[in-house]
């Protein structure tokens, strides 16, 4: 794209990011892969994480040279200090922190066990609780950082069949205003992004094979449509930016209105 002649890096809007050590969980695809991306459209160093290597790899190749793929599990909570040395060595100190890593599990609440509920339970709250106690550590010592939690819309309002899912999102906005305060007088940030329905590989073959469904969301969605991974990467652009330098404990929601719509 040019501007006044010049070639302009799409999305390079954030100077203060350039060089800034970004973590991103589950950046393999969708909308992790989206938020490194903008990251790195602004010169920082993203370390990208996820569980499959392979698709790792690919992400990685994709992004270039200031992308650093380690393949990890992050519900292994008692090695996540293991990670955390992994990143240091590898690009340094963590100036923010993305939990986006999260899985779902859509079944009717009668049928769901104590087993399949924890098991959202702990990759989607456990282990974000955890990873972020251990970079906070050095957030801490530096008085600096920047943690951006993702939430989702469940945890604004009732869905049917994703009570795991609901309860672990809300337990994470929850976490973002309990962190904010408790984090604020070390200078670091905690802010959260609730998603609407985003145009994902997953979410596009749900809703086209229910177009009932997806009917009742564009209904009471006051955009008229679904929103690009791209949108939650700006998103996430902006709060760890010095622009929202006065912003902490909020939950942004970006969903084209969807939470507000009727």
């Amino acid at each position: 794209m040019k501007k006044g002649g010049k070639m302009v890096q799409p999305g390079a809007l954030y100077r203060d990011l350039r060089n800034k050590t970004v973590l991103v969980t589950g950046a393999g695809s969708g909308i992790g892969f989206a938020i490194a991306s903008a990251f790195i459209a602004n010169f920082s160093q993203v370390i990208i994480v996820g569980r499959d290597a392979a698709r790792l790899k690919e992400a990685g190749k994709t992004l270039g040279k200031r992308a650093h793929c380690i393949a990890f599990d992050v519900t292994e909570i008692d090695r996540l200090p293991e990670l955390v040395t992994r990143v240091k060595s590898t690009v340094g100190e963590v100036d923010v922190l993305v939990n986006n890593a999260g899985i779902n599990m859509k079944k009717d609440v009668l049928h769901v066990t104590n087993k399949e509920f924890q098991s959202i339970i702990q990759t989607n709250q456990t282990a974000v609780f955890a990873l972020t106690r251990e970079i906070l550590r050095s957030m801490f010592a530096r008085r600096s950082g920047s943690v951006i939690m993702i939430s989702s819309m469940a945890s604004r309002y009732g869905i049917p069949k994703v009570i795991s899912y609901t309860a672990s999102k809300s337990a994470v906005e929850g976490m973002t205003r309990a962190l904010a305060v408790e984090c604020a007088p070390f200078g670091i940030r905690v802010n959260c992004i609730a998603p609407g329905f985003i145009k994902t590989k997953m979410s596009s073959e749900a809703l086209e094979n229910d177009p009932e469904r997806k009917h009742r969301v564009l209904a009471r969605t006051p955009m008229a449509r679904l929103g690009e991974p791209a949108d939650i990467a700006h998103a996430a652009l902006f709060l760890a930016s010095e622009q929202s330098r006065f912003v902490t404990g909020v939950v942004l929601p970006v969903d084209g209105g969807n939470s507000i719509g009727f």
